[in-house]
């Protein structure tokens, strides 16, 4: 079997049902034949180990292991999915304080263990801010952590190939920014449908704010009707988001990225991005004076979760970044 590259590759949380799931789709892609499976939880990630044995991949060199350091040592890609998981009822930031702190951790061990990685995913929710405690705590440049928003658009496309009747990849420019969570800014203006613009489709207003909210609440459909929060389509992105990192085919569907301009400040959001093997890079969003707004509003959000991780003691305030990470 061929792959990518023989670096290492983490997966943090393997235990879990994300983490069992990258670890094959890793496998079944030829990434790389060198993963590390790391969890806390021995008996959950011992087991998804044993099953990774028993596929038998030829090639692979697949460890495990409930210690930071042997995992976190020699690593060159890392992804993420460490934290606790959503369940009905619950919002993305609910999960704030606890995978905060988990993600500050997780920066930690980056420093301490392997300050040369050369890129993180980073996908347990609320995503944006975890991955942006990470990247503090990290000392990472900015292009070399990324977190997962791409399931937002994915939704849109989806309930726009439903609403028309169309195979999912034949819609186009379907795509979300801003925060990963409910308050994200969904950008339909751009969209065409195998090839046709959206605005020559006839869809009306109420249709289509019909399927922004359907887009919204993506996640917790998953959650009632799985009975839990997603892990297969989470997965395959966050491990195609590190295949473009190792040098595979680049990744162009919105990613989480830091972000610190003109008109957004000091935050992780989903931008127009690439990720190929010199890391994430980002434009800024095309669109509409009213998704334009809606990204401003999805800013100011993001804005507000930073204030309050920062009044949590998790993160220093924006002006002692540089302390903890000078590339900031």
């Amino acid at each position: 079997m061929e792959f990518l590259t023989d670096e290492k590759l983490v997966i943090v949380g393997a235990g879990g049902m994300i983490g069992s799931n990258m670890v094959q789709t890793a496998m079944l892609l030829g990434l790389t034949p060198n993963i590390c499976l790391y969890d806390i939880y021995e008996p959950g990630v011992h087991g998804v180990a044993e099953e990774m044995y028993h596929c038998a991949f030829p090639g692979a060199n697949i460890t495990w292991t409930v210690d930071p350091a042997e995992a976190f040592t020699g690593a060159k890609y890392i992804i993420s999915s460490g934290g606790a998981p959503r369940k009905d009822g619950m919002t993305r930031e609910d999960l704030l304080k606890g995978n905060c702190q988990i993600a500050a951790d997780f920066g930690e061990n980056i420093k301490k263990y392997c300050p040369d990685v050369k890129h993180v995913v980073v996908i347990f929710n609320p995503a944006d801010v975890t991955a942006l405690t990470a990247l503090i705590h990290s000392g990472l440049k900015p292009n070399q952590l990324t977190s997962l928003a791409a399931l937002d658009s994915t939704r849109l496309q989806e309930a726009l190939a439903a609403e028309f009747g169309v195979q999912q990849d034949k819609v186009t420019g379907a795509n979300t920014y801003g925060g990963h969570g409910e308050q994200m800014a969904v950008f339909a203006s751009q969209v065409k449908i195998d090839g046709k613009p959206l605005s020559e489709m006839g869809l009306s207003a109420e249709r289509l704010a019909e399927i922004r909210k359907i887009t919204t609440q993506g996640g917790s459909n998953i959650i009632k009707l799985r009975g839990r929060s997603s892990f297969q389509s989470p997965a395959y992105q966050a491990v195609k988001m590190i295949e473009g990192a190792m040098g595979g085919a680049p990744f162009t569907l919105p990613a989480g990225c830091y972000v610190n301009n003109e008109q957004f400040k000091n935050v992780m959001m989903a931008m127009p991005t690439t990720i190929d093997d010199t890391g994430v890079h980002f434009v800024n969003p095309q669109g509409t004076e009213e998704e334009m707004a809606g990204l401003q509003a999805s800013y100011e959000h993001l804005c507000k979760m930073r204030e309050e991780i920062i009044g949590l003691g998790i993160i220093p305030p924006v002006a002692e970044w540089v302390k903890d990470n000078p590339n900031l």
